[in-house]
């Protein structure tokens, strides 16, 4: 996993100047897939750091057997607040320049500071059948696939799109296979959640309904905590958009304290679901929890991952744990799973469980962590992948 990106691409908007990236890390039967992120500071390393991961979540989930095939890994990011008044203006011609790309090889959608329904609005002002148009001719019917698609984001389970919640339930069934690989009950067993936006509420909401404590949960005004568990339902309710918590919604008990708080709370499980890079070497000693899930895609710097797995504490990674969003798209597109709220939970529950069973069960026999696990057996993957569908790089 360390050859160079099959293209990498730099883009600047003549109107704000701002930058713009692409990254296409590896394409499998001609056609890659990764989301598009818009946030402040977004880097080009960052992109093909995040390319290089979808690459590796795309052959984790590489089934024989399935309909599914694992596409190869791509990522776009954007260098702009998406709070930004010129955010949306950018985004329509980011996808406007990137549209060649989007049409022939690069499927994408929503990621951090994006939602699907905003992408896909731009996506049609910028002339675009669909942002992932390009795997339709891999597809058996594609008429039928995209229907299938459409009826699965029409879905909603208790006033939630189940697109919104497939991701949140891999990453929740990820810590509760961990857990029972630990032999360690559910209940009493305490969680810190850093960010209660899509993933973060999602995975909140499995983990509590699972009878595991939610002590505290983050967002952009700081940290609430309540060892005795917080009401995960009134928070998510009281969210906004960018899955902020109108504080009036605060029990006598619910605490606020300064936004790392999430860190170093009594909790055996750690949650980073909101930005990258959030634990480094510094902040990493004040951590106490035994596992660190990464809901989001790199929280956790190389650098305090090796002083963490000294110390004894695990951190399930991100090409693994959050893999269950990107695999759902193409479960229903494909054909594995209907559009079906039930079906697909269930779905995703048995993959995910088989998945980080499969990492942990590596890690110990190769004594490793569960990342180089992972590098592992996508190593030994992608050969399998490309004999049978071709090595495009």
């Amino acid at each position: 996993m360390t050859a160079a990106p099959l293209m990498t691409l730099t883009w600047t908007d003549h109107v704000t100047g701002r930058p713009g990236f692409l990254v296409v890390d590896r394409l499998v039967r001609g056609v890659s897939s990764g989301g598009l992120r818009m946030r402040p500071g977004c880097t080009l390393e960052e992109v093909a750091g995040l390319a290089r991961g979808m690459t590796m979540k795309e052959a984790l989930h590489y089934n024989p057997e399935g309909r599914y095939v694992p596409l190869g890994g791509a990522k776009g990011g954007i260098d702009c607040d998406p709070q930004d008044p010129e955010a949306y203006g950018l985004l329509v011609r980011y996808l406007r320049a990137m549209r060649p790309y989007i049409e022939s090889f690069w499927t994408t959608g929503e990621d951090l500071g994006l939602s699907q329904d905003l992408v896909d609005r731009a996506a049609e002002e910028a002339g675009l059948v669909s942002s992932i148009q390009a795997v339709y001719p891999l597809l058996d019917d594609e008429a039928a696939a995209r229907a299938r698609l459409a009826d699965a984001f029409a879905v909603e389970v208790d006033g939630i799109g189940l697109d919104e919640l497939v991701g949140g339930c891999g990453v929740a069934e990820s810590v509760l296979a961990a857990l029972d690989r630990a032999g360690t009950p559910y209940a009493g067993t305490r969680v810190s959640v850093q960010g209660l936006g899509t993933m973060g509420g999602a995975t909140a909401r499995f983990l509590a309904r699972a009878g595991l404590r939610i002590v505290a949960v983050a967002d952009v005004k700081g940290t609430v905590v309540n060892p005795d568990g917080l009401d995960v339902e009134a928070l998510l309710a009281a969210r906004d958009a960018y899955g902020t918590v109108d504080r009036a919604v605060l029990r006598p008990a619910d605490r606020e304290l300064p936004g790392d708080a999430w860190l170093s709370v009594d909790a055996e499980v750690l949650v980073p679901a909101a930005v990258s890079y959030a634990i480094d070497t510094a902040n990493q000693r004040e951590i106490k929890a035994r596992w660190i899930v990464e809901a989001a895609n790199m929280p956790v710097l190389a650098d305090a991952e090796e002083l963490l797995a000294a110390r004894g504490i695990t951190v399930l990674p991100d090409v693994v744990v959050n893999s269950g969003t990107n695999a759902w798209w193409w479960w229903t597109l494909f054909g594995d799973i209907g559009a079906d709220a039930d079906e697909a939970f269930a779905h995703t529950r048995r993959s995910m469980r088989a998945l980080i069973d499969r990492t942990l069960a590596r890690a110990e026999a190769d004594g490793t962590t569960p990342r180089a696990a992972a590098h592992a057996i996508v190593t030994d993957r992608l050969p399998v992948i490309a004999e049978r569908f071709g090595w495009y790089r």
